[in-house]
Parts: structure tokens; sequence; C-alpha cells
């Protein structure tokens, strides 16, 4: 069975393309314990189908996701983005990290 990349999982599931991303950092919340990367670069591994993100802190994040919803000044919807992968982690078997 062939694995779809993760910008194509995102895209089917959310209607999002991470490719309108400009990477403008905009996004990006004031860190915290409970992140360990950016959401900026958790738009780029999704854009180089890096499979590490499902397991970072960052995108299991309640508080991140709480907050993600109106910070992409391009219009993508980060929560869905964010929830998408985490449907994807636990379908491969992935739990909150």
């Amino acid at each position: 069975m062939t694995r779809h990349s993760l910008h194509q999982i995102v895209k089917n599931s959310t209607g999002q393309d991470v490719y309108r991303c400009r990477q403008c950092q905009l996004c990006d919340l004031e860190p915290q314990e409970d992140m360990d990367i950016p959401l900026t670069t958790v738009i780029q591994m999704i854009m180089f189908d890096d499979e590490e993100v499902l397991t970072t802190r960052t995108v299991w994040s309640e508080r991140v996701l709480g907050e993600s919803t109106y910070a992409c000044r391009r219009g993508l919807n980060l929560q869905t983005i964010l929830l998408a992968l985490r449907s994807e982690a636990k379908q491969r078997g992935i739990e909150s990290t």
C-alpha cells in the first residue's frame, strides 16, 4: 500500500494547501514548554514530507492548537492542519508525546 505524502494527506483531509505558506513567520507563537518547534517549521516539515513532525510536542500541544486558528496571514487554518497531522499520527500508531 502506497502512503501519501504529508502534504497530500493534509490537503485531502483539510483542503489546506501548505504550499500557500510564504514562510513569513507571522504564525509563530511565543515559545513555551509545550512547543519544541515553531509553526513555521511544522509547515516546512509537511512540505518536505518529514514524518518526524508527527512526533513533535508542537503538533500535540493543546495550547498551540487553540491559538493557531487565525495565526496565518495567508489564510491557512493551522488548527485544521494540526488536527490532520494528529489524525495521521494516530492512524500510524503514534500517540502524543
